[in-house]
């Protein structure tokens, strides 16, 4: 058995960057390496994508990604694992052999993970809305997606069968940390102690720069160095769950107890039952210790038998938003600013725009406080009106937009860099599946 590994994190969402990802390739001398880009939203736009184009929706950076570090992953021996599959695992699977060929590399095997879309199950299934506690047949035809969060056991039979890349969909995020560990140390399904721990190490690197001082930094409390070189990190882990969190010597970032601990806490309601696919993991008893610079060791996880159901991300068409924006700048900005506000407001009851929703925001203001806290701050000299609006149809969403233009002309004076954008809203909603009803399968193919 494996004494120990070292599994790094190359991408915490979708967009993130591809240099740190390189770095870890080539200096993180690694066993795995893990791309971690979906989010809800993010796969129910994907699903969109794939239904105007049955060869698209997978991550649009993921040939980006794969020629950077496939040349390195392959002289070194390391494993890459990821969800950038999104809608469509069998067709990134494709382009990850296409790449593989065009990079010299033919032989090389990549498997393809499907059987997370269960969009047929939960249709006329019987099953409920958990946020409102209605139906999911209510969605009718505005339903898009129906992703179930599977956990590690594909990947391992994966990583079983000899696959050097392995694309998934909607893998919970640190199962795509466990199916690694689980194959590399040969743990079972139903070792909740060891699953438990698999999962921490998952969390802490899941969203790659964060625990390297990323989301961290705060210029004169918590200052960070080198975050224009920011560091992903790696976990040296050992055959009984113990880790080390690391990162590559000379990288910009730290990794310290305080961001270990922000992290470890991050989008967790209760440490002591964060409830995952493979495991609910008991986060309560976990003890950080420093063990050199830019290394820190992660003890105590545990956990409890695995649910009986999975979660299941539903995507569905929410009308759509119009937004509008405008600047104001020199003496009395903010009175122009409200002015323009209170315009734009009463032009859309005149010319008969009824948003569902509609906010008028400042900038620098108010954006984010309200207005309470708006006062207790000297007046800027600058400020954004940003207006916008939710509403059922795209015509009228495009009128916000067209009336905060309409202000460069029509007053108040001296307003400039007018933009307007519409959007189609994709909400977000949740179910739970038994877990018999999620089959994924598990395609091997040959670059």
């Amino acid at each position: 058995m494996t004494a120990s590994i070292r599994i790094g994190c190359g991408a915490g969402y979708s967009g993130d960057r591809i240099e740190p990802a390189v770095e870890l390739a080539e200096q993180g001398r690694l066993d795995y390496l893990v791309f971690e880009c979906l989010a809800e939203r993010t796969i129910a736009l994907a699903q969109l994508r794939k239904a105007h184009d049955p060869a698209a929706g997978y991550d649009p950076l993921l040939a980006e990604r794969m020629r950077a570090v496939l040349p390195a992953c392959a002289a070194g021996g390391v494993t890459i694992v990821t969800n950038m599959g999104a809608a469509n695992p069998a067709a990134a699977a494709a382009v990850v052999r296409g790449v593989a060929r065009e990079l010299g590399l033919a032989g090389l095997p990549v498997a393809a993970i499907t059987g997370d879309d269960v969009l047929d199950v939960v249709t006329g299934g019987g099953f409920t809305i958990d946020e409102t506690g209605a139906p999911v047949e209510s969605l009718g035809d505005a339903l898009v997606s129906a992703n179930a969060y599977i956990g590690a056991a594909p990947i391992v039979e994966a990583l079983g069968q000899g696959a050097r890349v392995v694309v998934t969909g909607r893998a919970a995020d640190p199962s795509l940390f466990v199916g690694p560990l689980r194959h590399a140390f040969g743990w079972t399904a139903d070792d909740w102690p060891l699953l438990g721990r698999a999962t921490a190490v998952g969390h802490l690197l899941e969203c790659a720069g964060q625990v390297t001082g990323g989301y961290f930094a705060d210029p004169g409390r918590t200052d960070v160095a080198g975050l224009a070189r920011l560091g992903f990190p790696i976990a040296e882990v050992a055959a009984d769950g113990r880790a080390v969190v690391t990162k590559v010597p000379g990288s910009g970032g730290a990794v310290t107890i305080a961001t270990c601990s922000e992290q470890l806490l991050y989008e967790i309601g209760d440490p002591a039952a964060y409830v995952t696919p493979d495991v609910v993991a008991d986060f309560s008893g976990v003890e950080l210790a420093l063990d050199g610079a830019d290394r820190v060791r992660v003890r105590g996880a545990t956990g409890h038998p695995a649910p009986p159901t999975l979660k299941v991300a539903l995507g569905h068409r929410d009308g759509f938003i119009g937004d509008g924006q405008i600047s104001y700048g020199g003496s009395g900005a903010i009175a122009r600013a409200r002015l323009a506000a209170t315009i734009v407001t009463e032009r859309l009851r005149i010319v008969g725009v009824r948003p569902d929703a509609l906010r008028c925001d400042l900038i620098g203001l108010d954006s984010l406080h309200g207005a309470a806290r708006s006062g207790v701050h000297p007046e800027p000299y600058e400020v954004r009106l940003r207006v916008a609006a939710r509403t059922r149809t795209r015509a009228e969403a495009d009128r916000i937009g067209r009336e905060v233009e309409a202000l460069y002309t029509n007053g108040p004076y001296g307003g400039g860099g007018a933009t307007a954008a519409t959007r189609e809203v994709l909400a977000i909603a949740s179910t739970w599946v038994p877990r018999d009803r999620v089959s994924c399968r598990v395609s091997l193919e040959v670059a």
